[in-house]
């Protein structure tokens, strides 16, 4: 882990996930009505109430059209963008909106239509098993796997940052 990473958290105030390969494992279930399906993990929306406490922004920017992604988001009471085709656009607007600037927030990621908005933030995140063209732009790169509690690590290395606990970030 970056030894600078609680210099870079201190400032953040909104984390923007993408959602498939960070939320999810990547993977979709199709049944045989064609409906799709895919895995997260529960202890996600613990690590995002744990950031909204401390009061910072989370939202999910996916370029997915499928339903599941509101349907998660909805259930996790978050902001979900979907549907996006130039997340870069769509992240700046989010940011401006918030009267934000760009070292203020948090980028995760997984694959390369992540790439430019994590060469644009302040702290762009990369799950373990990002794909290698992201990783090196990461500099904060998850022990754990999308869909496998990558969210939660991110929370809660935040969380901990944030409350001056820098053992557990």
């Amino acid at each position: 882990m970056n030894k600078n990473l609680p210099e870079l958290i201190k400032d953040i105030r909104l984390v923007i996930f993408d959602f498939d390969g960070v939320f999810t494992d990547n993977k979709v279930i199709i049944d045989e009505q064609g409906k799709e399906s895919v895995v997260c993990s529960r202890s996600d929306g613990l690590g995002l109430s744990r950031l909204k406490q401390i009061g910072i922004e989370s939202l999910i920017l996916s370029a997915e059209i499928n339903k599941v992604v509101r349907s998660r988001a909805r259930k996790l009471k978050i902001k979900c963008i979907n549907a996006c085709q130039n997340k870069f656009k769509v992240l700046f607007k989010e940011i401006k909106k918030r009267k934000l600037v760009l070292e203020q927030v948090a980028y995760v990621g997984n694959d390369i239509n992540d790439l430019e908005c994590l060469k644009a933030v302040g702290l762009p995140i990369a799950v373990r098993d990002a794909h290698s063209d992201i990783i090196r732009y990461a500099k904060f790169r998850t022990k754990l796997r999308g869909g496998q509690g990558a969210v939660r690590e991110i929370c809660d290395v935040i969380y901990a940052v944030k409350n001056g606990d820098k053992r557990n970030a």
